[in-house]
């Protein structure tokens, strides 16, 4: 896709696709087809509780589980981006599944499925990868699969699940050597809320408000003090949906806290900081190399005051559709960003597209 250079581009660092549950089925091994024949599943278990026995009104047309490739491809025409990198909806609960077998087979189906359907349709959808996460061995095997024989930028890793490991434990040492090697992005995703001391909150907003961030701002906690950007320098970490606020307080709180409950690194565990740097200074230095990457959108109140604080090399828009919006409402947020006077036009355009395209080392075209 030629890009004139007076035109506006813009990068979908964040889209979603609605999975056709059956069609992953069927790219599952024989056992599963011919179980769904008389007793037909899903791949995927639920989020949690905390999704269903509820009613929310929502922007018109959020959530249309119709919209399939063909879809998406008018969305990116009608809101003027040129291409999206794509998050599962249902799968984003891979890493609820108990049964190490059924992880492995269910995200490597999910994979193919995602690859055959949309990014063998158009160059304009990218896609990171599904992993088994219960098995940290064939989730690096799974990524070296999907990123040398599938194209895929890397892969997404739940900010939250039922039975995972904080994602700076040593327990994904095997993956992120992998990841590392390969010189591919890992991107942080929420969307499983239940375990997060939330469990009886009602209604839905506030769970929804607290929980993305909430599972960001662990996440973030556990991968930098634990010096994992600092071991694996070749992977780029991103940490998507949450907005850019928990950015500002992880800074805020890490540094008070670092500052009074250091821990003893008997092991060379944890990070190391430069002398005379605290951990904000140690976050930013690594947004700045280009190695930290948070996603944004339109219509958010703090993304001026990051900027101001950070510098606007982390920040990549994202749309999430098809999920809470329509065409109209990221129009909306779109313009609301471009027109904003905190950013400068360098800013803005890092933001609609340089820091994707950095995040997930894509090839822009000429």
């Amino acid at each position: 896709m030629a890009r004139n250079s007076s035109e506006r581009v813009v990068v979908d660092a964040d889209g979603h696709i609605f999975e056709d549950s059956q069609a992953i089925v069927q790219r599952m091994p024989e056992p599963y087809r011919e179980t769904a024949l008389i007793h037909p599943f899903e791949p995927f278990p639920p989020f949690d509780h905390l999704h269903s026995a509820r009613l929310v009104e929502m922007p018109e047309g959020a959530f249309n589980s119709k919209v399939g490739p063909e879809e998406w491809l008018d969305f990116l025409d009608e809101v003027g981006v040129e291409a999206t990198v794509l998050y599962p909806t249902a799968g984003v609960a891979a890493s609820n599944i108990v049964n190490p077998d059924w992880a492995i087979d269910a995200t490597r189906a999910y994979n193919d499925w995602l690859h055959d359907t949309y990014l063998k349709r158009s160059p304009r959808f990218q896609g990171v990868a599904l992993l088994p996460m219960t098995e940290p061995e064939a989730a690096a095997e799974e990524l070296r699969r999907v990123v040398e024989e599938l194209g895929m930028c890397g892969a997404a890793l739940p900010s939250n699940s039922l039975h995972g490991q904080p994602l700076g434990s040593p327990f994904y040492k095997k993956l992120y050597e992998t990841a590392n090697e390969l010189g591919c992005c890992i991107a942080v995703h929420g969307g499983v809320h239940g375990g997060m001391g939330m469990d009886g909150l009602d209604p839905y907003a506030g769970v929804h408000g607290i929980a993305h961030p909430l599972g960001q701002i662990i996440s973030m906690a556990s991968i930098v003090l634990n010096g994992v950007l600092e071991k694996y320098p070749n992977i780029n970490f991103g940490f998507l949906e949450g907005g850019v606020a928990w950015f500002l307080l992880c800074m805020e709180r890490f540094d008070s806290s670092y500052s009074t409950h250091k821990m003893k690194d008997m092991r060379g565990r944890y990070l190391t900081l430069n002398p005379g740097e605290n951990i904000s200074d140690y976050m930013i230095r690594y947004a700045k190399a280009g190695r930290i990457f948070v996603g944004c959108e339109g219509g958010e109140p703090l993304l001026g005051t990051a900027v101001r604080m950070v510098g606007s090399e982390p920040f990549m828009y994202s749309t999430d559709f098809p999920h809470e919006v329509n065409s109209t409402t990221c129009r909306e947020e779109m313009d609301e960003l471009i027109e904003s006077e905190e950013l400068s036009v360098q800013d803005k355009e890092a933001i609609l597209h340089l820091n994707a395209e950095a995040f997930y080392r894509l090839k822009p075209s000429a």
